[in-house]
């Protein structure tokens, strides 16, 4: 995440079609160059052993890339209190106190850890993460600070020239073509780069910079999708005003009574509904295109609203921080501050004041793979990695699956 920030109260409204449809027509356009896609050989099928596991985004999924770049004590996680559960017991650069969900979810698809792209000497065979902490869609979001979006996408290119070394130009193209990309990115464009950044607010609308935002991330989708990736998995932004930092800075709240910062979350609902209709109409336009989005928005709200139905006692406070709600940023020494750590982490949905505990990416890790269509669709995870048709294209159409996993 990025570092601390002052919040000012915004209204932001969904993006407006005239946005949706400039973009689509875009993709049209990209789509009729879609015969010079490469994609898998005909008539191979994946197993999920032979899946790799391509994972681009920020802190929710960033595995150790931080550790290996110069940046701000904000963006690393590499030193206690992090990384403390789980199967690590010591810091690894996962911003949790354990595990984060693609570590669940290359568990479930019989993967081995999937390595960061930094790490040295990594085998990238079965996949390679890409996320890096306070990275954004746009490259000017941390800039300097952590590793943005186009940038890892380069970085994905670097690792497609030695898989070519490693296997052969036509195995190298079936390992891109038979992989599942994960993309978990947003929240730092929102909160860092918008509501953070007064300069930037007085340059762009909140409609305008949502639009910026969802052009991006749909270049990249675009871009993975022509160099052959062909299955897609998405982690939507959660209520980003209910953050225990956006809470603790919330300008609204009354007397620090616990309040989310609502324009802050209804940016995120702009920005899922806007990728909701991205997605949809990406299926129809590029052939081959599968997707798995999730719901984590209501998913998560649900959970600090109810904490004990789902296994926990606090849904607002974070464990490790200090200040309101834990809100201020200061777990394991940051901005040279005290804070304080809680005795039970499975207690809490917040581990620090930005990021969930191990716990909850274990059970959205849960959720994606094989969950409902109220948590993800059309297709969950598993599906995709063991390559298999849920969905059926006639069902589509008719809106049986979209209408479960409309939000």
């Amino acid at each position: 995440m990025a570092s601390p920030i002052h919040l000012k109260a915004h209204r932001f409204p969904p993006p407006p079609p005239l946005l949706l449809l400039l973009l689509l027509s875009l993709l049209v356009a990209a789509a009729a160059a879609e015969s010079q896609a490469t994609a898998s050989p005909a008539g191979h099928r994946a197993d999920a052993a032979d899946t790799a596991f391509f994972i681009f985004g920020d802190s929710t999924v960033d595995t150790g890339n931080n550790n290996y770049i110069k940046t701000i004590p904000e963006n690393r996680a590499d030193y206690e209190p992090y990384g403390r559960a789980g199967s690590f017991g010591r810091p690894t650069g996962r911003f949790s106190n354990g595990r984060v969900i693609v570590d669940f979810i290359a568990e479930y698809a019989n993967l081995p850890a999937i390595p960061p792209f930094m790490q040295p000497s990594a085998d990238y065979g079965r996949g390679v993460n890409f996320a890096s902490g306070g990275g954004g869609v746009l490259p000017e979001t941390n800039q300097g600070q952590a590793i943005d979006l186009p940038t890892q996408l380069k970085n994905f290119d670097k690792v497609r020239e030695k898989l070519i070394e490693k296997f052969g130009e036509t195995r190298a193209q079936e390992v891109v073509s038979e992989a599942v990309y994960f993309i978990s990115v947003g929240s730092n464009d929102y909160m860092g780069g918008y509501l953070g950044n007064p300069a930037t607010r007085q340059l762009h609308s909140p409609e305008e910079f949502v639009g910026m935002v969802i052009g991006n991330l749909t270049n990249a989708i675009q871009e993975l999708y022509q160099r052959g990736g062909r299955k897609f998995g998405f982690l939507s932004l959660g209520p980003l005003g209910c953050l225990p930092a956006l809470r603790a800075a919330n300008p609204n709240s009354n007397a620090g009574d616990g309040g989310c910062f609502e324009d802050a979350s209804g940016l995120a609902q702009a920005h899922n509904n806007a990728v909701n209709g991205i997605l949809l109409s990406l299926q129809h336009i590029f052939k081959g295109f599968k997707y798995s989005n999730s719901n984590f928005f209501q998913w998560l709200a649900d959970r600090m609203n109810n904490p004990s139905n789902y296994g926990f006692q606090d849904g607002v406070n974070a464990c490790c921080g200090s200040g309101p709600y834990g809100g201020v940023f200061t777990c394991g020494g940051k901005q040279a501050a005290e804070y304080k750590l809680c005795e039970n982490p499975e207690d809490h949905i917040w581990w620090d004041s930005f990021h969930p505990t191990e716990k909850i990416h274990e059970q959205f890790a849960k959720a994606l793979w094989d969950g409902p269509a109220s948590a993800v669709g059309p297709h969950n995870l598993r599906d995709l990695f063991f390559d298999k048709d849920k969905a059926a294209i006639a069902d589509l159409v008719d809106g049986t699956v979209e209408q479960d996993f409309m939000y």
